[in-house]
């Protein structure tokens, strides 16, 4: 009885110690949104004097979107949008798991005094935020297709939401009757603020006072 006893011991001691020993489990690692938002160069087509980046589809209001696919769409500002403010100070974007619909606010611009929302071409979750473009806003001006984007949205509905979009053989043609359209406002606002040619000026809206400034964001921007 004595040995049973004994023997029934030193099983419980050694079952105590392998299981103090086990290590605990760990959490899996989420992986944080900018260790897989990034994107390759695009290929740059040059249309009617434009350099135009393949596969993306813009919205009247001067964003664009990259479907990457997995539901995942890039968003950012184009490179008009750039040339008209010149340079951002600030870029606010939507809250991370925020719902955005297409036509609606998913970020917020400051330059200088002027501040104003930019549509989302898509609608959906936005699921990461380039944080360094929000470090530094002049990314969206000197590199606005590839590094300078804005944030990426989880789209359902992303085929969908493309085909009311600028795409395509439009986009050259669009982009060139916006630049028509702001050179002759910008010739009717303050005639040196337009370049030989008929090209705006860059960062022409700082030029213009506040009256002027929120018709050009209005008329191009939509807001």
């Amino acid at each position: 009885m004595s040995i049973l006893f004994v023997l029934l011991t030193f099983l419980l001691v050694i079952t105590i110690t392998y299981f103090k020993r086990r290590p605990e489990p760990r959490p899996a690692v989420q992986p944080r949104p900018e260790m897989w938002a990034r994107t390759a160069a695009p290929k740059m087509t040059p249309e009617l004097g434009f350099e135009i980046p393949k596969g993306y589809c813009f919205h009247p209001g001067h964003t664009w979107v990259l479907d990457e696919g997995r539901q995942n769409a890039r968003v950012g500002i184009d490179a008009f949008t750039g040339k008209v403010l010149g340079k951002i100070d600030g870029i606010e974007v939507a809250g991370l798991n925020r719902w955005v619909r297409q036509g609606q606010k998913v970020l917020t611009i400051k330059r200088g005094e002027l501040v104003f929302d930019m549509l989302s071409p898509i609608e959906g979750v936005v699921s990461s935020v380039n944080s360094e473009v929000i470090k530094d806003p002049s990314l969206a001006v000197k590199d606005p297709y590839q590094n300078g984007w804005i944030c990426v949205v989880k789209s359902p509905e992303v085929a969908t939401n493309l085909r009311n979009l600028v795409q395509g053989p439009l986009v050259a043609p669009w982009m060139q009757n916006s630049i028509s359209r702001i050179s002759s406002m910008a010739t009717q606002m303050a005639p040196a603020l337009a370049q030989d040619g008929g090209v705006p000026v860059s960062g022409m809206i700082s030029q213009l006072d506040s009256g002027s400034q929120r018709k050009i964001v209005h008329e191009f921007f939509l807001t």
